[in-house]
């Protein structure tokens, strides 16, 4: 694990509060993967006062000195989004992450993110396993995920894309990490 990604700290998004935030981070080009490239502001509100309200998904700012620096969702896989399209198992967690463009890109910073959100899911000690969906063109967080343990299973179809279904198993990322 870097010493970056030890330095995170996490705290409940706040639907309002965020917002205008959130909407910078989701409408730039270069969070195409997020698909809310045409959303107003108010949709980026709603979109997460939606989340704040279901018992399934909890959205999340990864904090860096206080500031927020990163979005992170876990979601379980048995109620949102993979409903239907894999057999989930007990202790699976589904996770998103988003790291904002910014003008001065850190080298490591977005692997340090990864790192401390799997850390994150992984502290409960109920997680078995982590499950992502990223569209099959992400080829970056892709590389991202292997990094970090994830090992890919299948494309599968989404309503919104399709998507590579990959999982890490807590031994996994361990492995990863201290490699």
């Amino acid at each position: 694990m870097t010493v970056l990604s030890t330095m995170f700290t996490f705290r409940p998004l706040d639907p309002l509060k965020d917002a205008e935030l959130l909407h910078g981070w989701v409408t730039h080009p270069k969070a195409a993967f997020w698909m809310m490239q045409d959303a107003r502001l108010e949709d980026v509100e709603r979109a997460y006062m939606e989340i704040a309200a279901d018992e399934h998904h909890h959205a999340l700012l990864g904090l860096l000195d206080g500031k927020p620096a990163f979005l992170m969702e876990r979601y379980d896989p048995a109620h949102r989004e993979l409903v239907g399209l894999y057999e989930p198992e007990p202790g699976d967690v589904g996770m998103h992450f988003l790291v904002p463009a910014t003008q001065a890109p850190v080298h490591g910073f977005t692997r340090a993110v990864i790192t401390a959100v799997m850390a994150r899911l992984f502290e409960d000690p109920a997680t078995r396993r982590v499950v992502v969906e990223p569209d099959v063109r992400n080829k970056a967080v892709h590389a991202l995920n292997a990094a970090v343990g994830f090992v890919p299973e299948r494309e599968i179809r989404k309503p919104e894309k399709d998507a590579l279904l990959s999982f890490c198993t807590r031994e996994g990322f361990e492995r990863a990490v201290a490699a």
